[in-house]
């Protein structure tokens, strides 16, 4: 099914025409999406349909094959000649600064403590003082529910408090998009709620975020928009209402069909 383009006017995050192919394997085949400021847009679709792809293409842990992407209406990367555009690293890591990522597996140091790893990447790529960046980060695990477990190392914490740890690491570096790539995905059903109260009160801040995530209830009652990918491309786009209650295109009936536990 094809959507029109979206208005970009104003736009936080524009993509259009997203290309990212492995060797041979185009995976994501042309994404266009516009973000605006506060909003929340659920990305939901079948195993291999390019979620987490996407996501990684927008902070660049991986890089686009083709394609345009904006934030804030300024277009990143050089484009030269031929066509292709090129990413300066210096770049790439203020876009990293700005745009933060919660992953599936949590991805804390072993060896630092929960504070420490809030911490760690204030004063290693921020370069913010010791004193200031501790303070920081407690007050984000605070936030988070976590501030009695500051001193506890990974290994002593749930999978839940885990993934809010990893929610407060990326709180502190003040980024203005946060992309969630099925952050509840890995934990033991018992604790998917903690994480997703969190979330949800971020959705209540006002927070621009993107979330790749099957649950799909929670899409519907926290996401300003639901995009439905199919094949490396946005097959359906629309409200939670059009999107989950009330599909135009066959394929996305056929994959809510397979999901039929959740509700409003």
């Amino acid at each position: 099914m094809t959507n029109p383009l979206p208005e970009t006017r104003g736009a936080l995050l524009d993509v259009q025409d997203l290309h990212k192919s492995f060797g041979p394997h185009e995976v994501l085949r042309g994404i266009d999406l516009a973000v605006m400021p506060g909003e929340r847009v659920a990305i939901i679709g079948g195993s291999g349909s390019g979620k987490s792809t996407l996501l990684r293409c927008l902070n660049f842990m991986e890089v686009p094959t083709r394609g345009r992407i904006a934030l804030d209406g300024r277009a990143l990367g050089r484009t030269g000649r031929d066509g292709t555009v090129a990413y300066p690293e210096g770049e790439l890591c203020r876009v990293r600064r700005r745009v933060g990522m919660v992953f599936q597996q949590f991805n804390l140091f072993p060896h630092m403590t929960a504070v420490e790893n809030v911490m760690e990447a204030l004063v290693t790529v921020k370069g913010t003082p010791r004193r200031e960046a501790r303070a920081r980060a407690e007050a984000e695990l605070a936030k988070v529910g976590l501030a009695e477990k500051r001193d506890a190392y990974p290994s002593r914490l749930s999978g839940g408090q885990q993934q809010r740890v990893a929610i407060a690491r990326a709180l502190a570096m003040d980024p203005e998009i946060l992309l969630f790539d099925e952050p509840t995905s890995s934990l033991d059903p018992e604790l998917v709620g903690e994480v997703l109260r969190v979330i949800r009160g971020l959705a209540e801040e006002g927070r621009t975020m993107l979330l790749v995530t099957h649950e799909l209830g929670f899409a519907y009652h926290v996401a300003t928009k639901v995009v439905f990918l199919a094949d490396g491309r946005f097959y359906e786009t629309g409200t939670p209402d059009e999107v989950l209650k009330h599909p135009r295109g066959e394929r996305t009936r056929s994959f809510l069909a397979r999901h039929s536990e959740f509700a409003f």
